[in-house]
């Protein structure tokens, strides 16, 4: 929804929030997923939770909340509280603010003495994320600290460790340390949020004292962004790729009546430097795994003359897919999406014509387009609106773009062969399967919440809830790392499922099975069952059972489980179907190219 995208006007959302929300719920083209989320305040959190709810749902998230009383949140952490227990909070967050903190340094106490005050007030809170931990083991989202609206020792408040200021600072890295080492832990960060909206405006002393709002009503909706952007980031909701216009977007001027040389690109005078700067924003995103490609209406030959001149930061190889023709731009990018073999509903377009813009936003469902204006705020735009929020950075993340390109080798490499299996053997596929394991936590808790093709039952799972999974004897998880000749593909596939006695016999429920699009019809899929079928045997398991249900995206694993060789029990109206095998009957392995660590 175009009201909730940036530069959007907080007014207007807080003015017809209700009329916003009744038409996203009404919206046909969002599938949701449910999300059960728990705020502890240490301030007034009703116009929060209902900003936040609307930012969830244009994001495909519906929350359910539940709300602490007014600044309970360390005695319902701590202790507990039987309606949150009722509650089963996917995810906890902690809002809570300066206001909160209890003790800040007095003039003349030692360094010693401030060193205690800080532990002290540090492990208040980690006290919190750790109960919350124990009791509900899911995801916890904490607010780091804004700045104080005022500074009692002026410009030594930031130096002097009794200034506020200095305090501040030190406990939010204390909370920062705390994240880095804690994979399900988040901050939202309003330090910087609070800086760039104006701690001046931040936050309304006479709103504290008359309604205890820690950050005045006008400041909510950028606030419940920022947040928004965590959440949906969490449960998969990022994109994944940007489709690029290039004149006028990558570089000042038209490159094909310009000619390449005349371009404004590099250093040489102020506008050539903003489109440089551009350049080196967007070319920073290929390094945190975002998938870089063009769509500009162009001569191919003038657009690779402008990536390589000397001075253009992108080059030819740093985009996936260059579409530089004279077909319509959504045609463009709906191809380029098959192609890497991924929504185009993944896709950020950026493009300098409004026109431009109208026609992809009009014809891609679920794709983003950015309403940038000048060249000035491009990065501005990007940046705020949150598109890539990353939550971790695993090493699949980081070589995204090397596997993708090799993935297009291995598409040209088919070709040569008249025979499929002939092909997928000269692939010298090897997989590494096994248990979840914590080096791939970050990965699986990932891919659970971004597959959506090759994925059964799209059950959506947040890091926490991967880890108990691992944790629980009752469950069978496997992952699957695939590597060829072409290169490593990283963790491509994931798997669990829990034990259940039924009449004196072990069965086995498949809860997920999914597979990221990188290794569709490598078979893949046969070595995974492969493993469970053997975990399953030497457990005493009699039967394994899985389900299969429909979304408008799955349609492709609808017959997987009789590929597999189960028998279908049932199948409902709405297409959920039903399946089982029989492991005291003959189990034939399915798998002929891939060798198994």
């Amino acid at each position: 929804m175009k009201e909730l995208e940036y530069p959007f006007d907080p007014d207007y959302i807080l003015r017809k929030k209700k009329a916003i929300r009744r038409q996203l719920l009404e919206r046909p083209d969002i599938k949701y997923i449910d999300k059960k989320i728990a705020i502890l305040g240490g301030s007034t959190t009703s116009d929060i939770r209902q900003i936040l709810e609307l930012f969830l749902l244009d994001y495909g998230i519906r929350p359910e909340f539940w709300e602490s009383e007014y600044n309970k949140f360390f005695e319902d952490a701590v202790f507990g509280n039987e309606e949150l227990d009722a509650f089963a909070p996917d995810l906890v967050f902690v809002h809570t603010t300066t206001r909160n903190i209890i003790s800040f340094p007095r003039a003349g106490q030692s360094p010693e003495e401030v060193d205690a005050l800080l532990d002290a007030e540090y492990l208040r809170f980690e006290k919190v994320w750790q109960s919350l931990e124990v009791r509900y083991g899911c995801t916890v989202i904490q607010n780091n600290f804004e700045m104080p609206y005022f500074r009692l020792l002026g410009n030594s408040d930031a130096t002097d460790i009794h200034g506020r200021v200095n305090f501040i600072s030190r406990l939010n890295g204390r909370f920062h340390d705390y994240a880095r080492a804690h994979g399900s832990f988040f901050i939202n960060d309003i330090n910087y949020v609070s800086a760039e909206y104006g701690i001046k405006r931040w936050a309304d002393p006479g709103d504290w004292y008359r309604y205890k709002y820690a950050l005045s009503v006008s400041a909510i909706p950028d606030f419940a962004f920022n947040l928004a952007h965590i959440i949906k980031a969490i449960y998969g909701k990022n994109k994944k790729a940007i489709a690029l216009d290039m004149d006028n977007t990558l570089w000042g001027g038209i490159v094909g009546d310009d000619g390449p040389e005349n371009i404004h690109i590099g250093h040489e005078d102020a506008v050539s430097e903003l489109y440089t700067e551009f350049q080196q924003y967007v070319k920073a995103h290929k390094d945190i795994g975002i998938l870089l490609t063009v769509a500009s209406k162009n001569d191919e030959e003038n657009a690779l003359a402008g990536l390589n001149r000397p001075d253009s930061t992108l080059k030819p190889d740093d985009f996936i897919v260059i579409k530089a023709n004279w077909e319509n731009k959504d045609r463009n990018i709906v191809a380029t999406a098959q192609e890497i073999n991924i929504g185009a509903d993944s896709f950020v377009f950026v493009d300098d014509n409004p026109m431009e813009r109208g026609l992809v936003s009009g014809n891609i469902p679920g794709i983003s387009v950015p309403e940038v204006g000048a060249p000035e705020t491009y990065i501005e735009t990007m940046d705020r609106n949150g598109y890539f929020e990353v939550t971790g950075l695993s090493e699949e993340d980081l070589k995204r773009g090397e596997m993708y390109k090799a993935n297009i080798e291995r598409a040209k490499t088919q070709g040569a062969f008249d025979n499929y299996e002939d092909y997928l053997k000269s692939l010298e596929m090897q997989a590494e399967i096994g248990p979840f394991a914590p080096v791939y936590m970050e990965r699986i808790a990932e891919l659970t919440n971004k597959s959506n093709q090759f994925n059964l039952t799209t059950k959506r799972c947040s890091r926490a809830e991967i880890e108990a999974f691992a944790a629980d004897p009752k469950y069978i998880t496997r992952y699957g790392r695939l590597e060829d000749k072409f290169g490593d593909n990283g963790v491509v596939a994931v798997s669990f499922g829990h034990e259940e006695d039924e009449d004196r016999a072990k069965v086995f429920i498949m809860d997920l099975w999914l597979m990221s699009c990188r290794v569709l019809k490598r078979g893949m899929e046969y070595a995974m069952m492969d493993e469970f079928v053997n975990e399953c045997r030497s457990r005493g398991v009699s039967k394994i059972r899985g389900c299969y249900y429909p979304t408008a995206k799955n349609k492709m694993v609808r017959e997987f489980y009789k590929d597999q060789g189960f028998d279908k029990v049932s199948e409902d109206e709405e297409g959920n179907s039903f399946w089982e095998l029989d492991l005291s009957k003959p189990y034939e392995s399915r798998n002929i190219a891939i060798k198994v660590n």
